[in-house]
């Protein structure tokens, strides 16, 4: 993950949305900032006023992740290492009296230099719905 480098002690400010809603075509908006410090990528967002925070540690074979919305226990995801963009993971996890479901979190950088961490939710049989994105820019 040599493109990591050029990402520590850079600090990103922007806007997220959060799709809760089955369809997944109404979403809530709110302000979210990301910033690199050694192996960790640290992320703030709002939902409903309050601030939750989350974290990516990267380590050569796995993601470690945690969110305290999302995920507040620590988890380990597979890398992808044929992805596009700088990661991808996937983290599968138990539901109760059903087969696991999922969590597939990405990190890309567009053309124009802006970075979008996505989230999705993954089905037992496959399909991927929206869950979270949220689009950074640089601050200088």
């Amino acid at each position: 993950m040599a493109w990591f480098e050029k990402f520590i002690q850079t600090t990103w400010q922007g806007h997220g949305e959060l799709w809760l809603d089955e369809a997944g075509n109404d979403a809530i908006h709110y302000p979210c900032s990301l910033s690199f410090d050694g192996n960790h990528l640290h992320y703030c967002w709002q939902y409903k006023g309050e601030e939750k925070k989350g974290s990516f540690i990267l380590e050569a074979e796995h993601l470690l992740w945690s969110d305290s919305w999302h995920q507040a226990t620590q988890v380990k995801c597979q890398l992808d290492q044929d992805a596009w963009g700088l990661f991808s993971a996937f983290y599968a996890y138990s539901v109760p009296d059903n087969p696991d479901w999922g969590w597939r979190l990405f990190l890309s950088q567009r053309p124009s230099g802006e970075l979008v961490l996505q989230m999705s939710n993954v089905t037992p049989w496959g399909e991927e719905g929206r869950a979270v994105r949220m689009v950074f820019q640089l601050v200088e």
